[in-house]
């Protein structure tokens, strides 16, 4: 019934009942542990000392702290028992238990617990037991950071997101911890193994692409490094969703990461907030603003731990949970029989929290959306400030709140903190507005993520007024104050520059100036054209032009029947809009953008009037992801590699020691061990794509990967084009010449559609079609063959960068504000292909010029090649005609791609005239990628290359960047546990 050790535990290893409860269950292992390791005794320690150690009150022993005293004097004499404990423990040498102690563990929370019937021992009971014992040990941590944090009462930053992409955490919490190689002996003691115990954690669907994963990535670094920080963000039911492939090309489905709850979470019952929509203002006599009525919620916090690497320090992911108070329940309502309406309110409440991004195309999927963006917003101040005032004491001083707290905004969908913060100030704390726009401007900050003009984000003045009509009063006037600040700096000689500056940086668009400006534009009216409405001496294609006559000139309208005047159509009036990156831009002290060329756009172009006016608030920080997860814990085979060359694990936490692998990049001895760790990832790779789609690959092939969100701007099309143009090129070859001339190759691709993005998902059936066809054609064999990985997420990811030797990053030049994955694939050795954009800039100056593919056009040359188009002037590749009429000759199936390849074709139009330049790039990508075929004929050369690639990625690290966010935005210093 059970596996190993685990047939025997109810009589030897597991404890009476009452021990189990009172948890005293390990202590007499874990302190013959003690006592094996250091030859002492630890019969003076009292019991309940012996249990806190059984927790695993863990002591990294690689890094060592210096204890500071943080606490006032009065705090020093005054002490509670559990602080007393604590200390008193702090005197004795620690050690991480060992694999029977773990074992015990998991035991124990098998049993005392359960999610699961106590019949089996399977492996999702084990995940489950085992995730709990790994909490055991984050919660003394994470519990010893809560309170040094209340103690030291240092600033400390809060990190608002809408995406918080994770990925599973069971193997990055015991790597961080220093306990995997304990865990795997633990868990083959109980008949099962690390490995797979660790695939059955779902990943939490918090995030969709780049922006959650950076995110994610931060609070790694942010713990490690010892940051004071939290991270705030939405806990969604059902995540985005769940992609299936079928022959119809992407389906959505629902997410169910929850359904057996999540092991990591802790909900803090105590920790709730009221959310309000829609209700009115009034006004008292005294001028003082209350918002009322409405809808009223709550927000519930669900705390998720995330532990540093080699140190104590576990910081929190603080998740919010939406839900009505149960007295919205309405019983009477229910028993009536109209159960629906009934519980409606708990429903809307309860919905916010459904889905990531619901879709917008209706009003209430805009208005869900919006309720979400507030929730996340409204929760996470009223926790902030709480915390400020509890750890103020008596007194507070208001003053102080940006020396205690920094909010930095991930992109525009956290901007009503702005809003929000002057609300509470103002209208909750007394505040006047100079006092309440002083604290906000200096605490808040914003990271801009896009040059796109769609992403961003502007909403509806008519729908925010209705749902949060206090916020608009405030943004109302947050715009006056920007108005009244433009006309002091441009005057108002020269009303052409004032109206432009005035139409690009005020918050409200197409909206009438506030009154004590209104008479700063206006312009002469023009005198009223009479319109005749005479027949006779008008020719025919005068009439055509005339006018219609206007009502109450009926006679007239019958004596000119045939030959009215046409009437010209109406103008529809202009949507009034709030431009949320304005009011990020205004009401922030600081506005980064995330990649060296990106700020540079962000400067020159998106934000280029606000730069000229407040040009100190306008940084980079190029953005970094973790090497931890990202070599460490992901590639092991590599990481083994690069400590063994470099002497030590110390580039784990100081990536600069990568470097050191250059000088050994053509030792032939280091070249064979990289190779044979790339080629064990691919085999695990070959598994994963025969497991999620059937098909057979061969580990000997390029493995070349595209894996990111489905976007126009991305590309993909460009990549699978370029593949169909392969393909082509093969079937036209005899066997013997495609096999000298092409190098096999594994295309790979992965990432989700947004569900309402028809082209995106047009994309992604192409490319299965191809696949369909490509890797059934007996002709063509290994040689190519074209994969779509399914639901791509970050576990996906953590086993194909590591296999990858080819990556496609190959967005229209300054439309990519960074990404990521691209740093995460050249750490690992992955070659890139792409254009000058984003991030690829600054990672092909520090790998080297010649390990890395360079293709398409400048990002200084895009709009001026748009307008050629727009002139007809554009010529396009022979190539790229012959592959569009390949695709439109049916063989890849009879669906039809006129749609899609119609937006590569016209010159002007929405969906047309190629605005991603695809077939401008296709010529020069195709012979980029002749390029990478011949370079990958010679190993010796691709390995080099590929070690140069890790060598250089040194510069990537979230560490980095978290360090100059500290330094440069939020100014705070690490606070270290004693």
């Amino acid at each position: 019934m059970f596996q190993g050790e685990m047939a025997t535990w109810r009589y030897s290893a597991m404890p009476t009942a009452t021990e189990a409860v009172s948890g005293r269950n390990a202590v007499a292992r874990f302190a013959d542990f003690g006592r094996g390791r250091n030859g002492g005794s630890r019969r003076g320690m009292k019991a309940d000392q012996l249990v806190l150690m059984s927790k695993w009150q863990l002591r990294p022993m690689k890094r060592s702290f210096s204890v500071k005293n943080v606490s006032s004097e009065h705090q020093q004499k005054v002490k509670d028992p559990v602080t007393q404990q604590e200390e008193s423990l702090a005197h004795f040498d620690t050690f991480p238990p060992d694999a029977s102690s773990i074992a015990s563990s998991i035991k124990h929370h098998a049993e005392f617990t359960p999610l699961f019937s106590p019949e089996k021992f399977e492996l999702p009971k084990a995940f489950f037991a085992t995730a709990q014992s790994v909490r055991d040990a984050l919660i003394i941590n994470w519990n010893a950071t809560y309170k040094c944090y209340e103690r030291s009462n240092a600033k400390q930053a809060y990190y608002l997101s809408m995406e918080f992409l994770q990925g599973r955490a069971l193997l990055n919490a015991i790597g961080n911890l220093g306990l995997t190689g304990a865990y795997a002996e633990a868990l083959n003691k109980l008949g099962h193994n690390l490995e797979k115990i660790a695939a059955q954690e779902p990943d939490a669907a918090l995030g969709n692409g780049g922006l959650g994963r950076l995110a994610s990535c931060f609070l790694d670094s942010l713990a490690t490094l010892n940051y004071p920080a939290w991270g705030y963000g939405l806990r969604y039911k059902y995540g985005l969703f769940k992609q299936r492939i079928t022959k119809d090309g992407q389906e959505e489905v629902a997410e169910d990461w929850l359904e057996m709850s999540n092991p990591w979470e802790i909900v803090r019952n105590d920790v709730t907030y009221p959310i309000k929509f829609y209700g009115k203002v009034l006004t008292d006599s005294d001028g003082k603003k209350h918002w009322i009525g409405g809808e009223d919620i709550k927000a519930v916090a669900y705390d998720v731990p995330i532990p540093g690497y080699e140190t104590r320090t576990t910081i929190s992911l603080r998740l919010w949970s939406t839900k009505a108070p149960s007295g919205d329940f309405d019983l009477s309502v229910f028993n009536s029989g109209k159960h629906t309406q009934a519980a409606e309110s708990l429903y809307n409440a309860e919905k916010i929290c459904y889905v990531l991004y619901p879709g917008d195309e209706s009003l209430e999927g805009k208005t869900l959306r919006l309720k979400q963006q507030f929730t996340l917003c409204s929760a996470s101040l009223q926790d902030i400030i709480a915390r400020f005032e509890r750890r103020s004491g008596t007194k507070v001083n208001w003053k102080e709140f940006p020396e205690k707290v920094a909010v930095q905004m991930n992109d525009t969908h956290p901007t009503l903190c702005i809003p929000e913060l002057m609300r509470i100030l103002m209208d909750v704390k007394g505040l006047s507005w100079n006092e309440a726009w002083n604290i906000t401007q200096r605490t808040m900050a914003y990271t801009n993520h896009t040059v796109l003009p769609e992403a961003l984000e502007k909403w509806s003045l008519e729908l925010m007024q209705k749902l949060l009509p206090r916020h608009v009063d405030i943004i109302e006037m947050i715009d006056q104050e920007l108005v009244r600040t433009i006309v002091s700096e441009y005057g108002t000689a020269d009303s052409n520059l004032l109206e432009k500056k005035l139409k690009q940086m005020r918050i409200l668009e197409n909206v009438e100036l506030p009154a004590e400006f209104s008479d700063l534009l206006v312009k002469p009216k023009k005198s009223p054209v009479a319109v005749s409405t005479d027949v006779p001496g008008e020719t025919e294609e005068e009439d055509e032009e005339q006018i219609e006559p206007t009502v109450g000139k009926s006679k007239s309208v019958k004596a000119i029947q045939g030959k009215k005047k046409k009437i010209p159509e109406p103008v529809p009036e202009p949507p009034k809009l709030v431009r949320m990156a304005n009011l990020c831009v205004v009401g922030g002290h600081a506005v980064n953008g995330v990649a060296a060329i990106h700020s540079e756009i962000v400067k020159d172009e998106v934000f280029n009037d606000f730069f000229q006016l407040w040009p100190e608030k306008f940084q980079n920080k190029t953005n970094g992801v973790t090497p931890r997860r990202w070599i460490h814990f992901c590639n092991p085979d590599l990481s083994k590699i690069i400590t063994s060359w470099t002497g030590s694990e110390d580039w784990v936490l100081n990536t600069e020691k990568l470097s050191e692998l250059r000088k050994f990049a053509d030792n032939e001895d280091l070249q064979a061990q990289w190779r044979a760790a790339k080629r064990s990832n691919k085999l695990k790779v070959a598994s994963l794509i025969k497991e999620k789609t059937g098909y057979i690959v061969s580990p000997d092939s390029l493995f070349d990967i595209q894996v990111k969100r489905i976007h126009e701007y991305k590309r993909q099309l460009l990549n699978i084009l370029g593949i169909v143009y392969r393909y082509k090129m093969m079937k036209e070859m005899s066997a013997s010449e495609r096999k000298k001339k092409f190098v096999p190759r594994v295309c790979i691709f992965g990432g989700k559609a947004f569900a309402t993005y028809v082209q995106a998902k047009r994309i992604v059936k192409f490319i299965t079609d191809v696949g369909a066809v490509v890797n059934n054609d007996p002709d063509i064999g290994d040689l190519l063959k074209v994969i779509f990985v399914p639901d791509y997420n970050v576990s996906v990811a953590e086993l194909l960068i590591p296999a990858s030797e080819l990556s496609q990053h190959i967005s229209t030049a300054g439309m990519e504000a960074s990404g990521t994955s691209n740093m995460k694939f050249a750490m690992n050795g992955c070659i890139l292909i792409g254009t000058l954009d984003g991030a690829n800039v600054e990672i092909r100056q520090e790998v080297g010029e010649d390990n890395f593919f360079l293709f398409g056009a400048r990002a200084n040359e895009i709009a001026g090649l748009r307008k050629e188009r727009a002139k007809g002037k554009f010529v396009p590749d022979p190539r790229f005609e012959e592959v569009k009429k390949f695709v439109r000759s049916g063989v890849f199936g009879s669906s039809s791609y006129d749609e899609m390849l119609g937006s590569l074709e016209g010159n002007q139009g929405f969906g047309r005239a190629d605005y991603f330049l695809v077939g401008k790039d296709f010529p020069s990508y195709i012979d980029c990628q002749a390029e990478v075929d011949e370079a990958y004929k010679d190993q010796k050369r691709w390995t080099r290359m590929s070690i140069m690639n890790t060598a250089g990625s040194y510069n990537f690290s979230s560490d980095r960047t978290i360090h100059e966010y500290a330094r440069d935005i939020w100014n705070i210093k690490p606070v270290e546990l004693p």
